[in-house]
């Protein structure tokens, strides 16, 4: 796919055109995923523990007050996305891919270790809830940083697969789900009510903190990119940062437009996961009447396809174009959501929840495993981190952070239970349009180029 007016294409003594090998493949992708993996396991198993945690840190009398203010308590950590994104974008952008990773991971391990261990309301009182928060915060600062470093980190280690590299992503978003799903429906499952309330829920959070060091550790002893020491290379030769000849269409102040869409090309993406994974046991038990466990299990289905096909999704897109694909996704989504839940509603069984979270699994992978490579190309190397974290923490604040307590609230104010399928319709259609946009602009780069070439 053909890269717009700002981006324009770098040649350096670095090549990624040599290929890699697949010791260096396994590394790549494990150092960059670990972290979006562990923001994921962490934010899910938050969710579907939500109503043992708000009783743990948020006692009300009204249970769905509680339950409420727990699910606002995940959301108020996305509004710290957006300044970990310009932050620890700005510093990969400046000190480089792998700084940035490591210090966004070893940020997030700190709200993991809150989880773990925090004592609840009835043991410090006040304090439980505002460390909870505080803990929340940190992490959302940390992994608002997180995907625009990753994503530039894979990326620029082979322009020719970037599609595949970048889809990993996902692909880890897709083991995380499975990995959190079968925790709640284990725990769920196997543990008795008393046990699972007092302790017992802490387990997850447990495992997480165990995988943190792993990727802290690895991240830690990683190579730079090719781009990013090219780039480097280049400033450094030129003496002075500002002694650079200026490039206006590498500055972030011209990047308005491609953030805008960036953020319209998410929506689509983090709808699928906060909806279609992170609220829907909640939704199948309270609104459907379904067994907690069974419900937990359905998910790993959805998460089993992301992981298994977003790969191969990012590899096509390499192939066929990455707009092709996720559009087609995105119509598709658009006319079969509603008719799904609407399905779902008239026979709430586990037969026809596999089907809708079979189906979401199907277009998650095929929207979101070419998504980061296209949004990696829509940024210059020398804004890259900083746009791709702040288009995606934008769009992920704005969409999803709240998803879950807005289809609640609206649920609970109208009684109308497919309330998910409208706010999944409403991300489909802008993210269509946006992907419209990007396609009628790279058509209008290349003509151009055509032109000036002749």
């Amino acid at each position: 796919m053909s890269i717009p007016a700002s981006q324009p294409a770098t040649a350096s003594p670095h090549s990624t055109s040599a290929p890699l090998s697949k010791a260096m493949v396994r590394r790549i992708v494990f150092s960059s995923s670990v972290g979006n993996a562990l923001e994921w396991f962490d934010f899910l198993v938050y969710g579907y523990f939500a109503t043992i945690i708000a009783k743990q840190f948020f006692p009300m009398q009204d249970e769905w007050l509680s339950t409420l203010l727990a699910i606002a308590t995940f959301g108020i950590s996305f509004l710290m996305r957006p300044l970990g994104a310009v932050v620890l974008g700005v510093y990969g952008d400046r000190k480089g891919r792998k700084a940035a990773l490591t210090l966004a991971i070893a940020l997030m391990m700190v709200g993991t270790f809150t989880m773990a261990v925090m004592p609840p309301y009835a043991s410090i009182g006040i304090a439980a809830p505002v460390l909870i928060l505080f803990a929340r915060l940190v992490q959302g600062f940390a992994v608002g940083g997180e995907f625009g470093s990753a994503t530039a980190f894979m990326v620029e280690h082979s322009a020719s697969r970037r599609g595949y590299y970048a889809s990993w992503q996902f692909a880890s978003q897709g083991l995380a789900a499975i990995t959190a799903a079968a925790f709640g429906s284990l725990l769920t499952a196997w543990m008795p009510p008393e046990q699972l309330n007092s302790w017992g829920w802490r387990l997850p959070f447990v495992f997480g903190l165990l995988v943190g060091p792993v990727g802290y550790y690895i991240r830690s002893h990683l190579d730079e990119t090719p781009e990013f020491l090219a780039l480097r290379e280049a400033r450094e030769t030129a003496g002075q940062r500002q002694t650079m000849p200026e490039d206006k269409s590498a500055s972030f102040s011209n990047q308005w437009v491609n953030l805008l869409l960036a953020v319209g090309i998410v929506a689509q993406s983090t709808v699928g996961v906060y909806v279609l994974q992170l609220y829907m046991p909640m939704y199948a038990v309270k609104q459907l009447h379904m067994p907690a466990a069974a419900s937990f299990g359905v998910v790993v289905l959805n998460g089993g396809l992301q992981f298994l096909l977003s790969p191969v999704m990012g590899a096509l897109s390499d192939r066929i174009g990455r707009i092709r694909i996720m559009l087609t996704t995105s119509i598709l989504m658009g006319v079969l959501i509603y008719p799904m839940f609407a399905l779902l509603q008239s026979h709430p069984t586990i037969g026809w929840l596999l089907l809708l979270q079979g189906t979401a699994g199907i277009f998650k992978a095929a929207y979101s495993g070419p998504m980061p490579a296209l949004m990696s190309e829509i940024f210059p190397t020398q804004v890259r981190s900083t746009g791709l974290s702040i288009g995606y923490s934008i769009g992920v604040t704005i969409f999803g952070g709240f998803a879950p307590t807005i289809v609640e609230t609206f649920i609970h104010l109208t009684g109308d239970k497919l309330a998910p399928s409208y706010y999944v319709l409403t991300a489909a259609v802008l993210s269509g349009l946006s992907l419209v946009v990007v396609a009628w602009r790279m058509r209008r780069v290349r003509h151009l180029e055509g032109a000036q070439l002749a």
